[in-house]
């Protein structure tokens, strides 16, 4: 087995882990959302945070073992003069102020609106807001259009 191919594995399990992680924690914070009870969408956010964790870690780990896996490969400039490597890098890049400026804020009025609901005893007009709120959900949607596109990139390689 060469250094490539152990590269490239570790760049695609990342990769099954982030969008593993998208996936899973988009689930369950949309049951979460029809929950009849505020603890049973406590409960159901609350199982979404390993999911949560999977597509944190995959996406902070995700270009640096792709890009180490393309210069194994021997693509030049760790493959960024390739066009799809540089595509998916450019597309998962424009992801990363998705996080500081949507998730990591919206985030703390997500949870503010939970704990205010759960000491309530009922859903509340906040916690209602925060899981119906516009700026996550076009985040989201962003996320998993950008996420499968690279994957077709990643498969295809049509360019």
């Amino acid at each position: 087995m060469t250094w490539a191919l152990v590269f490239k594995l570790i760049h695609v399990l990342i990769a099954i882990a982030f969008v593993t992680g998208l996936i899973g924690r988009g689930v369950l914070l949309r049951r979460a959302r029809r929950a009849a009870r505020v603890e049973d969408a406590r409960l159901l956010a609350d199982a979404a945070e390993p999911f949560e964790q999977m597509a944190i870690q995959g996406s902070t780990f995700i270009l640096p073992a792709g890009l180490l896996a393309a210069w194994a490969e021997g693509y030049a400039f760790a493959g960024l003069t390739t066009g799809w490597i540089l595509a998916s890098t450019v597309i998962l890049l424009t992801m990363v102020p998705l996080v500081v400026l949507v998730f990591v804020p919206r985030g703390r009025v997500f949870d503010r609106a939970m704990e205010e609901a759960l000491r309530a005893g009922t859903w509340t007009n906040s916690l209602r807001a925060a899981f119906d709120d516009r700026a996550v959900a076009l985040a989201r949607r962003y996320e998993v259009v950008g996420v499968s596109i690279i994957l077709f990139l990643m498969v295809l390689k049509p360019f």
